[in-house]
């Protein structure tokens, strides 16, 4: 998808009506990061949820600056306590407990997966969008299980509790936001939009 395809406004867009639309567009993306965060199964430390998968696909929807913007003001959302992550939590607890890691990941995996939607990783080419994804959701893992094997004190458990778990649902969750980008791309295409 290239940036002309994503949700976000031309740069020359009218002042207040640009502000506007971008302010409802960052307010849609956080309630649908917040839904994705009910859909989860608790495990110890670390929960699975749909966050990853929703995380990418406004990064690949949005674009890599309002993408990570959303993300951002999603995790903001939390820090001042809402109710917007995995199992309801928000406060400041999250930001530095064993998911810290994966919250802090969230932002770079968005901003990484909007960059790589623009240059042609999209629904346009389902392998490429597919393999995008995949590279974003590792990374995000990656960060996500360092920092909890920093935690605990062992990097081997940090891959064994935080990574190796999630690895087969994250090919899933890839697939399905693949699937979503060629959904996504076709109905443009059949709204006549190029």
């Amino acid at each position: 998808m290239t940036q002309e395809a994503s949700v976000v406004l031309p740069h020359g867009a009218a002042g207040g009506a640009h502000w506007l639309r971008q302010a409802a567009l960052v307010l849609v993306g956080t309630g649908v990061l917040t839904a994705s965060s009910y859909i989860s199964i608790p495990m110890v430390p670390v929960p699975v949820s749909m966050q990853t998968f929703a995380v990418l696909m406004v990064g690949a929807l949005y674009g890599w600056r309002l993408g990570g913007i959303t993300v951002l003001a999603w995790l903001l959302e939390a820090a001042l306590g809402m109710p917007v992550l995995a199992g309801g939590k928000g406060g400041l607890a999250p930001f530095v407990g064993p998911t810290a890691g994966y919250l802090f990941a969230f932002p770079v995996g968005a901003v990484l997966m909007g960059w790589l939607a623009a240059r042609g990783f999209d629904g346009a080419r389902p392998v490429r969008a597919f393999g995008a994804m995949l590279l974003c959701t590792t990374l995000i893992l990656a960060i996500g299980g360092l920092w909890l094997g920093a935690m605990i004190g062992a990097a081997k458990e940090g891959w064994a509790l935080g990574v190796a778990p999630f690895l087969i649902g994250d090919v899933g969750k890839s697939g399905l936001g693949a699937a979503s980008l060629v959904l996504w791309s076709t109905a443009r295409k059949a709204l006549g939009r190029r």
